[in-house]
C-alpha cells in the first residue's frame, strides 16, 4: 500500500504544474496522463521552478509526446494541441510586418536634421532647361539692406581677423583667415587677381540644383533671397568649390569628414525652408552621413550667424610676388583716384543703402580692358559691391568681372 501510495505524488506534482502554468480543471486529464508524463513533468517542477519558463518549454520543444500538456502551458484558451500551433505561428507573422513597423521604432527626434529629412518630397530630378542666373536675381545683391554685399557678409562672417578696404564703411574684405570647413585648411585670404579665388563663398544647395529640384516654382524675390540666404552660403576654399560645382549629397562630400554631418544637415535645411525636393539617390546619401550623427540639430537662420568652429589640420598662404616683380598680385588697399573730379575721404558719399558703390577715392584705375587692369594687378569686381564692376563687361554673368 506504500508503494501504491508513492505513486500518487508525482501526479499531484504533475496537478500542482499546471496550476502554476494557469491551467485548472484538468482533472480527469491529468490522471489519465499521469502514467505517462509523470517522470518529464517532475524533472520540469526539479529543474524550471517559476512559471515563466515553463511557458517557454513549448516555443522550443514542441514534440508530440507532451501535445496534451504544451497548449496549457504555453497559455493557451484550450489544452489542445491545435490552439498551441496557432499560437506559435503568430510570432512568424511578424517578420513581414517589420519593413513598416520598423521606421516607426526609429523616429527621429523632432528639431533634428534626419526628423526634417523625412519630410522632405522625394522627386526626381527636373530638366535644367531655362536655367541662367539671373532667374536669382543679381549677383551678391544686398538683401539686408545693410549698405554692404552678400559675398562680403559672408566673409566677414565666417572670416577671422579681418582688414576692411578703407572708406568702405567696413564693407569690403581685404585680408582674413578662414578656417576651412570643406577641407580642414587655416587659408590665409587677400583680395587681388591672383589670391580672391583661394576664398570664394559657395552655395550650400547649388543655384542649378534647386532649379532642378523646386525653385523653378518659386517668384524672382524668393528665388533672390535663396541666393543671399546666409543660410545656404559658406566661405569655402576655392579649389573645393569648384570641385563641388552643382553636385548634391548624392555625388559630392567635403573631404573633412568631420564636417560632413553639419553640410548635410546645412542642405536639409536650405530644402525644407524653401519646400525643395531630394532625388532618391541624394536622400539615401544624406540619411547614410546622418545615420552617424542622427541627434543633428536642424541649422535655423539664427545659428547661420555665426560661422562654424573647425579644427584645421593645415595652413596655406598666397604665394608671395617673386623679387623685382612689376606687376603686383594684389592691388593697393587704398589706392590713388586718378579720374578728375574725384574726392577725398572726408568728402566721399556714404555707400549708398543699395551697396552699389564705394567711396570715390576708393576706386582702382580704370583700364581699357579686364585683360590690362588685370595685368596691373586689379580685379576681380564683385556687382552690388564695387564701383569698377560696371566698368568691364561680365562675359559670363556671374557677378564678377576682371576675375
Amino acid at each position: 500500500m506504500g508503494s501504491v501510495r508513492s505513486t500518487t505524488v508525482p501526479a499531484a506534482s504533475l496537478a500542482l504544474v499546471l496550476a502554476l502554468a494557469g491551467c485548472t480543471g484538468t482533472g480527469p486529464s491529468a490522471e489519465s496522463t499521469a502514467p505517462a508524463t509523470a517522470a518529464p513533468a517532475s524533472s520540469a517542477a526539479m529543474g524550471s521552478p517559476t512559471a515563466p519558463s515553463v511557458g517557454a518549454t513549448p516555443e522550443s520543444s514542441p514534440e508530440s509526446a507532451s501535445g496534451s500538456t504544451a497548449g496549457p502551458a504555453g497559455g493557451g484558451p484550450t489544452p489542445s494541441s491545435p490552439a498551441a500551433s496557432t499560437a506559435s505561428a503568430s510570432p512568424s507573422a511578424s517578420p513581414s510586418e517589420t519593413p513598416s513597423a520598423a521606421p516607426t521604432g526609429d523616429v527621429a527626434s523632432p528639431g533634428t536634421a534626419l526628423a526634417a529629412l523625412e519630410g522632405l518630397p522625394v522627386k526626381g530630378r527636373a530638366p535644367r532647361t531655362g536655367y541662367d542666373r539671373l532667374q536669382f536675381g543679381p549677383a551678391w545683391a544686398d538683401t539686408d539692406h545693410d549698405g554692404c554685399d552678400t559675398r562680403n557678409d559672408i566673409l566677414e562672417r565666417d572670416l577671422r581677423e579681418e582688414a576692411f578696404r578703407p572708406g568702405t564703411h567696413d564693407c569690403v574684405v581685404l585680408s582674413g583667415v578662414l578656417d576651412d570647413p570643406y577641407t580642414a585648411t587655416e587659408i590665409h585670404f587677400l583680395r587681388g587677381q591672383d589670391t580672391s579665388n583661394d576664398v570664394q563663398v559657395d552655395h550650400v544647395v547649388a543655384l542649378s540644383d534647386a532649379w532642378q529640384k523646386g525653385a523653378q516654382a518659386l517668384d524672382t524675390a524668393e528665388r533672390t533671397e535663396f541666393a543671399n540666404d546666409p543660410l545656404n552660403l559658406l566661405a569655402v576654399d576655392g579649389p573645393a568649390n569648384a570641385q563641388k560645382g552643382d553636385s548634391d549629397a548624392a555625388t559630392w562630400l567635403p573631404a573633412n569628414t568631420s564636417f560632413r554631418c553639419d553640410y548635410v544637415a546645412r542642405q536639409v535645411a536650405v530644402k525644407a525652408r524653401y519646400a525643395l525636393w531630394v532625388t532618391a539617390a541624394e536622400r539615401e546619401a544624406m540619411a547614410g552621413v546622418l545615420a552617424g550623427c542622427p541627434g543633428q540639430s536642424l541649422p535655423t537662420g539664427q545659428t547661420a550667424s555665426r560661422p562654424y568652429e573647425i579644427t584645421t589640420h593645415a595652413t596655406r598662404s598666397p604665394t608671395p610676388a617673386p623679387a623685382g616683380s612689376t606687376t603686383p598680385s594684389l592691388p593697393e588697399p587704398d589706392p590713388a583716384p586718378t579720374s578728375a573730379g574725384s574726392t577725398g575721404p572726408e568728402d566721399a558719399p556714404a555707400v549708398p543703402p543699395s551697396g552699389t558703390g564705394e567711396d570715390a577715392d576708393a576706386t582702382d584705375p580704370r583700364f581699357g580692358s579686364c585683360t590690362k587692369a588685370k595685368a596691373a594687378g586689379y580685379g576681380p569686381y564683385v556687382a552690388g559691391t564695387d564701383a569698377e564692376y560696371a566698368w568691364y563687361r561680365d562675359g559670363d554673368g556671374d557677378g564678377i568681372t576682371c576675375e
